[in-house]
């Protein structure tokens, strides 16, 4: 790639933290839309939310009383070609695998297309699925994009094609877009849950949300079940390989933009997701 960087990309930090690969959590910002299908200007997401968060101050949370600033550094934008779907999810990859490796990581993106790349990181750092929980308008499920083999609508259905999340333990909230039903309800044919916003209609309170949140923890308990005992037997394996010096081989185990008030009330209400995350993240 060129030396060049593009104009769109962040010249700034999110909380204004200073670089630091010692520290635990990090933010990345993934500025590509090239395969939006209707409205660009995605790749502006990961600068507006950056220069959002500078309105958070110190980014003291109201509720935990902790700001993530201590433990928290952003790496900038990941260098990425600016014209190719596959090229750029192949120069992602790499990228990503090495944050990984050394941080918990939040993205900034970016249209959809940019999740793929990044489920495959994640299954190949852990070696296993993940579970996952997706907040959207759109189910994400379509097994083609406008008769080409990808793009921002098929995520979902490609990573479990792929096995990179685990079919029973893949959660959307909040799906509202038409669509032929065989996309809509696609993630619970295959034994995950679709909670549509027409379903979560008036669970705009703690109390409302309480059963919700009940069902997903349901859902994921035998995933997190399944995960404990999975650790629990290789350390038993480990103990075992130790004392006796024989090598024992297991198979893997299966665990793991529309319309819009303004684009900068979108990035504020991102930067304030992050911040958050970030700071339960430190308080715990």
């Amino acid at each position: 790639m060129s030396a060049h960087d593009f104009a769109f990309l962040s010249q700034n930090a999110f909380l204004k933290c200073t670089p630091d690969s010692s520290k635990p959590f990090a933010v990345a910002g993934i500025a590509w839309d090239g395969s939006v299908t209707n409205r660009p200007g995605a790749r502006f997401g990961p600068d507006a939310i950056r220069r959002a968060s500078h309105m958070l101050c110190d980014g003291t949370h109201p509720l935990f009383d902790r700001s993530p600033q201590a433990q928290l550094t952003d790496v900038g934008d990941l260098r990425l070609p600016n014209t190719s779907l596959t090229e750029m999810r192949a120069a992602l990859m790499p990228q990503a695998a090495a944050l990984i490796a050394k941080h918990h990581m939040a993205w900034l993106g970016g249209d959809h297309s940019i999740t793929l790349p990044l489920l495959r990181a994640y299954r190949a750092h852990f070696g296993r699925p993940l579970a996952i929980v997706h907040f959207d308008a759109h189910c994400d499920t379509w097994k083609d994009h406008f008769d080409e083999p990808s793009g921002h609508g098929t995520w979902t259905y490609e990573a479990l094609k792929e096995g990179l999340i685990i079919p029973e333990a893949t959660i959307q909230i909040g799906i509202r877009s038409s669509g032929v039903k065989e996309a809509r309800e696609y993630v619970n044919t295959v034994g995950g849950r679709v909670y549509t916003a027409r379903e979560l209609r008036g669970s705009d309170n703690p109390s409302a949300l309480a059963p919700l949140l009940q069902q997903i923890n349901e859902i994921l308990a035998p995933v997190i079940d399944a995960l404990q005992k999975l650790q629990q037997l290789t350390s038993a394996i480990s103990n075992i390989q130790s004392l006796t010096g024989v090598n024992l081989l297991l198979p893997n185990v299966s665990l793991a933009p529309p319309p819009m008030p303004t684009f900068s009330a979108m990035a504020a209400m991102s930067a304030n997701a992050s911040a958050s995350a970030s700071a339960a993240a430190s308080a715990s």
